[in-house]
């Protein structure tokens, strides 16, 4: 299928624009409320169907995606160590970005001596919603006992396991067979990227109404209580995107750090302003396989896995958080705590896909190094930003482990030749 050049030439520019004016329309609203209806009803719900049509279309996408993947992958001689290295990659960036976090959150003190009037927003209201299972209940809720109801419910690590093991087995085929299911698979897929991308057209009216809707109901003057820790996360993420996956890519692949940044960009910007890692998947699939050489083949296993996976930027929040109200309440973290913040905070963040908000991943962060919950509905009202933020880093996080996995492929392809 080939693809539309036109769709994504000017969206990342467009929705910036759209962001802009509408952070600005907000912003008019909230300080004179005049136009609060507009705001609270028509972009309300223009925000809501923006991200319904993006929604739409991302189960059955990712679920075909990779079905088709592991089928291609899978009938390789290195498609264990392909597919070990990008479970291996995803796990290493996201321990990475926690530790990261913590040295960063540390160094900075974000929560010491923040404006102790924000007791007034504290509640023990999320301090029973913190658990994480076990780990028996772990592997036996990412196994689906009804694919098609993990289908219908959204459930996304269930999805994957089953579309893993289903694509194995379509790849165990004959060629003839093979070929003909995948065939089919590659053409659903085409056809959901042809609806996403036109959905995707809708971006700009519907990033504007979301920001109008944000702004004016928001304001600005949430951020001032926690605008240290805002400071200080953008920094963490920063540096995670702009040094730490630049010098992966440039140590582990052919492409130099300079160019994947730049042609990054398109997906960073889409991810940003819909604050979806599914939603961006299209975009991040074209520019990978357009701009940086990556096959379709690991395109096709590597971006699905993780966008559902791969939450570095969630990561980073998550352990920011901790320290942050570590060291407003004067608790001294010790080495078992970091330790808790690491595990809970990188395992954790797999099964974020499909959990509604980050509040009951950060609750269980908070509760495993024993931090005191009741200062979360602080964070509640910028979480919008937040996601923004760190779904953006989340998506430059799955193209470079695309670019890495595509020159372990030809690699591995150059070896067997060679035999």
């Amino acid at each position: 299928m080939k693809k539309s050049k036109s769709l994504s030439e000017n969206l990342g520019l467009m929705i910036i624009i759209s962001m802009i004016l509408g952070i600005v329309v907000g912003y008019f609203i909230y300080k004179t409320n005049v136009g609060m209806f507009f705001a609270s009803n028509i972009c309300s719900n223009l925000g809501d169907i923006f991200m319904q049509l993006l929604k739409m279309v991302v189960i059955p996408l990712v679920a075909t995606s990779i079905i088709s993947g592991a089928a291609s992958i899978g009938n390789t001689k290195s498609a264990g160590k392909i597919g070990g290295t990008t479970f291996a990659y995803y796990m290493f960036t996201t321990a990475f970005a926690v530790v990261l976090a913590l040295i960063i959150g540390n160094l900075t003190q974000p929560g010491v001596g923040v404006d102790s009037s924000i007791t007034s927003m504290f509640s023990n209201e999320y301090a029973d919603k913190g658990s994480l299972p076990g780990f028996w209940e772990t592997i036996k809720g990412i196994i689906p006992t009804n694919p098609i109801k993990a289908l219908v419910d959204g459930n996304m690590l269930q999805i994957l396991f089953f579309s893993l093991f289903l694509g194995f087995g379509i790849s165990s085929l004959n060629e003839e067979k093979k070929e003909f299911i995948l065939k089919v698979f590659d053409c659903i897929t085409d056809a959901l990227i042809w609806v996403i991308n036109k959905v995707l057209l809708f971006a700009p009216v519907g990033v504007f109404a979301l920001m109008v809707y944000s702004i004016a109901t928001f304001g600005f003057d949430s951020l001032k209580p926690i605008f240290k820790l805002f400071g200080v996360y953008i920094v963490a993420l920063a540096i995670h995107t702009f040094v730490f996956y630049p010098t992966m890519v440039g140590m582990f692949s052919k492409v130099s750090p300079s160019l994947f940044i730049k042609k990054v960009m398109k997906p960073f910007s889409v991810a940003f302003s819909s604050a979806s890692s599914m939603g961006t998947l299209p975009i991040t699939t074209e520019t990978c396989e357009d701009e940086l050489g990556v096959s379709k083949e690991v395109t096709s296993f590597v971006l699905p896995l993780g966008a559902t996976i791969n939450m570095d930027g969630n990561s980073i929040y998550y352990a920011l958080v901790a320290v942050f109200f570590a060291q407003y309440f004067g608790i001294e973290l010790t080495m078992a705590s970091y330790v808790a913040i690491i595990l809970t905070a990188t395992v954790g963040s797999i099964g974020q896909a499909g959990v509604p908000g980050p509040s009951l991943l950060v609750v269980a962060v908070l509760l495993a190094a024993n931090i005191p919950v009741e200062g979360l509905p602080l964070l509640f009202g910028l979480d919008r930003i937040f996601d923004m933020l760190r779904t953006a880093v989340n998506i430059t996080g799955d193209a470079s482990c695309a670019v890495i996995i595509e020159n372990l492929k030809q690699k591995e392809e150059m070896k067997a030749l060679a035999k």
